[in-house]
């Protein structure tokens, strides 16, 4: 797995949304505002953004990272810790 630097896990992050909600307005998002209530992503989208990331990554993400995942930045900093070697 190849470390991530903040650009990079942003736009894995992005495209992923994208695939899963096509229309999906990043303009409206902020850094910290939760996916789920800007995005509308229901439970089922969240887990399929969850395993998208994880397959595009190679990050195993456990249920326990969940919380972590809801917005951007806290995406964004998961990503790059895990890749990056730390766990």
């Amino acid at each position: 797995m190849k470390p991530l630097n903040d650009a990079d896990a942003e736009s894995v992050v992005k495209e992923s949304i994208t695939r899963i909600v096509p229309d999906a307005d990043f303009a409206r998002l902020g850094p910290d505002d939760r996916f789920r209530d800007v995005l509308e992503l229901d439970s089922l989208d969240f887990l399929s953004l969850v395993e998208l990331l994880s397959e595009r990554t190679g990050v195993r993400i456990d249920e326990d990272d969940y919380p972590e995942l809801s917005t951007l930045s806290g995406a964004v900093a998961f990503l790059v810790g895990r890749t990056a070697g730390g766990s």
